[in-house]
């Protein structure tokens, strides 16, 4: 049995690290200018395999959930509500630290002085990230999960929360439309509790797409999530087990499908249409997975997604901080030759460089030097994530 359990996980973790993976090569593209249509997210209604990304990973958080808490017994008590609580708090602070890194301005005014460029820069930092939702939710969705203990309570639960969020956002919305950017209350809550120069503004309005009440639906994917864990967990069979998940997963597509005849798939408001419909995609891909490496035995071609997927928070971690210091950092100055022909001084990021010289220079400035930098940026974390794997050092929060 004990065996059984650990090949399953293999499974997890190669979908976690698929999913790191992918997420590292969507947010670091050599050009935001130059990005195949399959690597962007929908503008605000729709899913691209983009926005498949995020709730695999929370998917697999609620996976993970089912099997490391049995140990607790399934049940929510003193050390299973201390656990959550404290790895919740660690990995909210982590990508909050990760927002404010290199922890000064980067860009700052000359016109302030250096106390008043710390203090405007502080007064604009984001609070919510991707690291924060996944905090919260793990928070909220262990809790949820613990509490109810059994599947069917756990289905009831995942219908509360999507359904509850729908209320909401239904509900306290306004003109245009309560599923429109500027109509839905998300963004207005986040604006009310921090301030508009604390959330993302990347939509042209503050509105921030990890923002609070996303994370009521958002919990809804980490029990799915926790949901399909146990599903394995007391399925004797594996191909039975991927049967399953099969099923399940063409269950849930066709549910989201036809919820979104009223509640519209989107990532950014993180509607339960989009919970049932990515959590659909999650399960056939964690069924294929089993199939192939615990059923077929082929683990060898997936190792390093493997490895990447056994320090998961890391890579990511590790990508951003590098990104910025490449990106924001390490900046140097040079001579450049104007339209008008006069010499004029301009600045170049690391990134920059490598880009232009590396990848523009082979393929031109499209859409294809573009994803070869990105993929370069992945092989670097994927080689890391190989080294310690062979070390068997696995970092935990």
């Amino acid at each position: 049995m004990n065996q059984t359990k650990t090949q399953r996980y293999v499974a997890l973790d190669v979908l976690r690290g698929m999913t790191v993976a992918g997420m590292i090569l969507v947010n670091n593209p050599g050009s935001w200018s130059h990005i195949f249509k399959p690597l962007q997210h929908a503008p605000w209604i729709g899913c691209t395999p983009t926005d498949l990304v995020f709730p695999f990973f929370l998917f697999c958080v609620g996976v993970a959930l089912a099997f490391s808490f049995a140990k607790y017994g399934d049940s929510l008590n003193a050390s299973s509500s201390k656990k959550l609580i404290k790895r919740g708090c660690l990995i909210f602070l982590v990508g909050l630290g990760l927002n404010m890194f290199p922890f000064y301005p980067t860009s700052p005014s000359p016109e302030l002085t250096c106390g008043q460029n710390y203090v405007y820069w502080l007064q604009h930092l984001r609070i919510f990230g991707v690291l924060q939702r996944i905090a919260l939710c793990y928070v909220l969705g262990g809790f949820l999960a613990l509490w109810l203990k059994t599947p069917k309570k756990i289905l009831f639960g995942l219908a509360a929360v999507t359904l509850l969020h729908w209320a909401v956002l239904w509900i306290f919305g306004g003109e245009p439309g309560w599923s429109t950017l500027e109509g839905n209350i998300s963004g207005k809550i986040d604006v009310a509790l921090l301030g508009e120069n604390h959330v993302y503004h990347g939509y042209g309005i503050p509105f921030d797409p990890e923002g609070l009440l996303g994370v009521i639906s958002g919990a809804g994917t980490v029990l799915l999530g926790y949901f399909i864990g146990q599903m394995i967990r007391h399925t004797e069979q594996k191909i039975n087990a991927v049967a399953k998940l099969y099923t399940t997963a063409l269950i849930c597509l066709g549910l989201g499908c036809i919820w979104s005849i009223w509640l519209p798939i989107s990532k950014p408001l993180w509607t339960g249409s989009y919970v049932l419909y990515a959590g659909g995609w999650a399960i056939m891909m964690l069924a294929f997975f089993i199939y192939f490496i615990d059923v077929k035995g082929k683990e060898k071609p997936f190792v390093p997604f493997k490895a990447m997927g056994m320090n998961p928070l890391f890579a990511f971690v590790m990508a951003g901080v590098i990104a910025k210091v490449f990106g924001r950092v390490i900046k140097w100055k040079y001579m450049a030759v104007s339209d008008d022909g006069t010499m004029v001084e301009k600045t170049m990021s690391a990134t920059g460089w490598f880009y232009k010289n590396c990848c523009v220079s082979i393929f031109g400035n499209n859409e294809y030097a573009s994803l070869m930098y990105a993929l370069v940026f992945v092989a670097i974390f994927v080689l890391m994530a190989m080294a310690l794997y062979r070390k068997k050092i696995i970092i935990k929060l």
